[in-house]
């Protein structure tokens, strides 16, 4: 598992709204596509390097492939990443204000402290 390549993925995706539109519409495609075309060039990989570290744990590609963020919190993906992605992607499909963020927290409050590890 590497909670680095899963936070990076978090950040790259959350930093680019075609991407964020990709990956709501077709989480699975657009994981499988990051992770095969994306992943070594955005750490800097010489060509052609397929070392683990560049390649998703199976429960790593599931959380993503289903938006499953609170999976994601478990694994210790940084909590402020999941919750800027996943507002971007889903607070307009809320008609009160600051509904997802509260839907966030009560679907991760099952975490107990001390939360997962965040460091990467």
């Amino acid at each position: 598992m590497s909670k680095y390549l899963m936070d990076k993925f978090l950040y790259t995706i959350d930093r680019d709204p075609a991407l964020v539109a990709r990956y709501k519409d077709d989480p699975r495609g657009t994981v499988a596509w990051w992770e095969a075309e994306e992943a070594g060039r955005i750490l800097n990989c010489a060509t052609g390097e397929r070392s683990s570290w560049l390649a998703f744990a199976g429960d790593e590609r599931e959380a993503l492939s289903t938006h499953d963020y609170p999976k994601l919190f478990e694994l210790g993906a940084h909590p402020f990443l999941t919750l800027t992605l996943f507002i971007a992607m889903f607070e307009h499909d809320y008609d009160e204000p600051l509904a997802f963020q509260h839907e966030y927290a009560r679907r991760v409050a099952h975490v107990k402290m001390p939360y997962p590890d965040i460091a990467t």
